[in-house]
């Protein structure tokens, strides 16, 4: 198996993947950002140096390691419920591959997704050819390349993708009538952030299939870049936009919060333990792993979201309250700010 030099100490090194921050620098929110054309030139400069590619970093005709669960299995969805000491150890193993490939199914949708973000913000920057532009078109190619790898561990699996609901994809084309702003560079970052906490969790465990960890390192790695960009360029959204155009967005994220977290683990993934897909959903949900997890997951981003000016409000708020989304030491901020 071919290893990826450095990933790991790159990932130990910058947990966050975000850019730096200065705090105090504007009114709108407490973190600033740096000039936009020289972080294009410091991320094209980590993309040439520092850029993998699935199909030859990963050695597909190596085996699969027989009885290594895919992803850790503290994290799979039913620990919890009342289904989990009914379960095998060959059950639960089973399950990680079926939520293995459930995350891989989403990912792919995701990155999609990003990318038409991405191409929509090239046609309307006014540079066009400037190296804003040129690190959005590398950042395109990358995600690409993530969405081959994603698929081929998926054929690797044996097992047939998990294809979003109609409504899911009817709903992301009317995203793309959405005005480019805060929402939607923080919709990005919900999507990269939380998959890459689970991914550097897992990256680091050496019980799991050899396949799934390289692919982790190699997007954890490439996805900080896409992170720092979509950071500065969310601060910088908002820096440009009125207290009623921010409060807007501020709602649609919140949104969002509550309904992305819904949809990365397919219900149907629990007919490999013999639940239905209903029954599975439910249970996973009301388990405290559920709301644990959710808040592992999305901690770290809201913690820089409430930094950023995309936390406050009443409407906000509750929204973020009803997701389970926000960790304790963040809600009590939340709550301090409401009382003031």
């Amino acid at each position: 198996m071919t290893v990826v030099d450095s990933t790991a100490t790159e990932a130990a090194r910058d947990p966050s993947g975000g850019p730096r921050l200065y705090k105090g620098a504007v009114s709108t929110t407490s973190v600033d950002v740096g000039d936009r054309q020289k972080t294009a030139q410091r991320l094209l400069r980590s993309t040439a140096d520092r850029s993998y590619d699935g199909e030859l970093d990963i050695d597909w005709d190596a085996p699969i390691v027989e009885g290594a669960p895919w992803i850790p299995i503290h994290r799979l969805t039913l620990r919890g419920t009342e289904h989990w000491d009914k379960l095998t150890d060959e059950q639960k193993r089973l399950l990680t591959m079926y939520e293995a490939v459930a995350v891989l199914s989403y990912g792919i949708f995701a990155e999609v997704a990003l990318s038409t973000n991405l191409m929509r913000g090239v046609l309307r920057n006014p540079g066009f050819v400037d190296d804003h532009t040129r690190y959005a078109l590398a950042e395109v190619a990358e995600e690409t390349r993530h969405s081959t790898m994603f698929g081929r561990l998926i054929n690797k699996t044996g097992l047939k993708p998990y294809k979003q609901p109609k409504a899911v994809l009817k709903f992301f084309r009317f995203v793309g009538f959405v005005p480019m702003g805060p929402a939607i560079y923080a919709g990005t970052l919900l999507i990269e952030e939380v998959l890459d906490r689970l991914q550097r969790e897992g990256m680091m465990d050496e019980t799991l299939q050899p396949h799934f960890r390289q692919l982790m390192k190699i997007h954890i790695l490439e996805e900080a870049r896409h992170i720092t960009y979509a950071r500065e360029e969310l601060v910088r959204s908002i820096q440009a936009r009125g207290r009623m155009s921010n409060a807007a967005h501020r709602v649609a994220f919140a949104l969002m919060v509550n309904f992305v977290q819904e949809q990365i683990i397919d219900p149907r993934v629990y007919r490999s333990v013999g639940l239905s897909p209903l029954r599975g959903m439910i249970d996973a949900r009301r388990s405290p792993q559920f709301k644990e997890t959710g808040q592992f997951m999305a901690g770290p981003l809201l913690e820089f979201l409430y930094d950023a000016g995309m936390i406050k409000g009443p409407v906000t708020t509750r929204l973020y309250k009803l997701s389970g989304a926000l960790p304790p030491d963040l809600r009590a901020k939340v709550d301090a700010d409401r009382r003031r």
